[in-house]
């Protein structure tokens, strides 16, 4: 097995069959062949590993769409490229899913990233969020980032900041005090990869570093929590800049999206 393979099978082992809750009031389930996360308000729904066949995809794929529609959720599953059978995600649009645009699952250790020195632009700050006005702070700039109304996690990083077990750091960039960017770094104890999530920067603020900046500012609080690896769900626009940073492509992730009438949360 070449280390590709290797970190690919610590990924799928840790990550997803291994998964723990992403935040208080989440649990995780094993049933039969299939690895889900059921959330409360404001939390992720969706499946995280399958171990299916020709033989009881059909079932176990109308099994999560039982459960999670009579709790009301909407819910992703998380389909990687080298999942069986072939043709899950056809059995999953017949289903009834919605498939988004497919990224790249993407790793690089958390100690040994490259070209990492960005001098930041004159009144830009990178720091992470310690209180409920840099919560707010956060939302503004993933709303300015993304053009989205992104208050579906004030609660979820409130409760993480008195949280014990804290799963979850934000980070937020600013000029002169105003919100310029915003991210997010998971985390699971026990665990070799945090998560890189949701970096983005508001349009008049690209091209100058930012995103880069808090890739290395993120990385280095995860190296201070004892995580190995760093791991990104990476979009074609941010490929480029973590491939040039180090990171590797280990295999694609492609959500497929199923909606009730009553709306939950996706990541």
């Amino acid at each position: 097995m070449d280390r590709h393979d290797a970190v690919l099978a610590r990924y799928d082992r840790q990550m997803r069959r291994g998964a723990v809750a992403d935040g208080p009031g989440a649990r995780v389930e094993h049933v039969g062949g299939v690895v889900r996360q059921t959330a409360g308000h404001g939390g992720w729904n969706g499946v995280l590993w399958s171990d299916l066949d020709t033989a009881t995809a059909d079932a176990a794929v109308a099994e999560q769409v039982r459960h999670f529609t009579s709790l009301g959720r909407e819910f992703e599953w998380k389909l990687y490229g080298h999942d069986m059978p072939a043709d899950l995600g056809d059995r999953l649009l017949a289903a009834g899913f919605v498939r988004e645009p497919a990224e790249t699952l993407m790793v690089a250790p958390a100690a040994g990233l490259r070209d990492l020195e960005v001098e930041l632009p004159a009144g830009v700050e990178l720091r992470e969020v310690t209180d409920a006005d840099g919560v707010e702070l956060a939302l503004r700039g993933y709303g300015r980032a993304f053009g989205t109304d992104g208050s579906w996690l004030r609660e979820h990083l409130l409760t993480q900041l008195s949280s014990e077990r804290r799963t979850v750091v934000a980070v937020v960039a600013t000029a002169d005090g105003e919100p310029v960017g915003s991210s997010r770094l998971e985390l699971a104890r026990g665990r070799d990869f945090a998560g890189l999530w949701s970096g983005g920067t508001v349009p008049e603020w690209r091209g100058r570093g930012l995103y880069r900046a808090s890739v290395a500012f993120r990385a280095r609080l995860a190296a201070e929590r004892g995580h190995r690896f760093l791991q990104v769900d990476a979009l074609p626009t941010s490929r480029p800049i973590l491939e040039r940073l180090g990171f590797t492509a280990l295999s694609t992730t492609t959500p497929f999206l199923y909606r009730p009438r009553t709306p939950g949360r996706v990541r």
